[in-house]
């Protein structure tokens, strides 16, 4: 059990740092060449019922983290902050941990609890957004572009 674990660490380490390597190329194309990431579409189950899907907002959150807009970013899409911070302390804590040949033991470990509070926010994010909306007419959405 505890091989299988490691085995899974290991990989979310190297997926880790892929995913990282993309962001990178990314923004540097987003810098070169802004009109490349332009065509946003709308958001077909915002169109057709006029409520929020459980990922409506997860764009202009990344792209308000990238612009250090750290709030903004929590109130579009709550999920971006809570994945590039838990993702990227572990990142930065296995990679100390396996540089210094697991002298340093500070690796944030997987569990399987890190997911299912992802799953919470997100689903709390999609009531709370469609509360808002149709009960008091509060678009968060609506105030925040790319």
């Amino acid at each position: 059990m505890k091989r299988e674990r490691k085995k899974e660490e290991t990989a979310l380490f190297y997926i880790g740092w892929f995913f990282v390597i993309i962001l990178f190329i990314i923004y540097i194309l987003l810098k070169k060449m802004p009109s490349l990431f332009q065509a946003n579409g709308p958001c077909l189950i915002h169109m057709l019922f006029g409520i929020y899907c459980p990922g409506c907002g997860g764009t202009r959150a990344i792209s308000a983290f990238f612009h250090g807009h750290l709030w903004n970013s929590f109130v579009c899409h709550p999920i971006v902050p809570y994945t590039f911070l838990l993702g990227g302390w572990f990142l930065i804590s296995q990679t100390v941990e396996r540089v210094s040949k697991h002298k340093l033991k500070i690796g944030l470990h997987y569990r399987d609890m890190y997911l299912w509070i992802a799953l919470a926010i997100v689903v709390l994010n999609f009531i709370v957004k469609n509360v808002l909306l149709l009960v008091w007419q509060i678009d968060l959405l609506g105030n925040y572009t790319l």
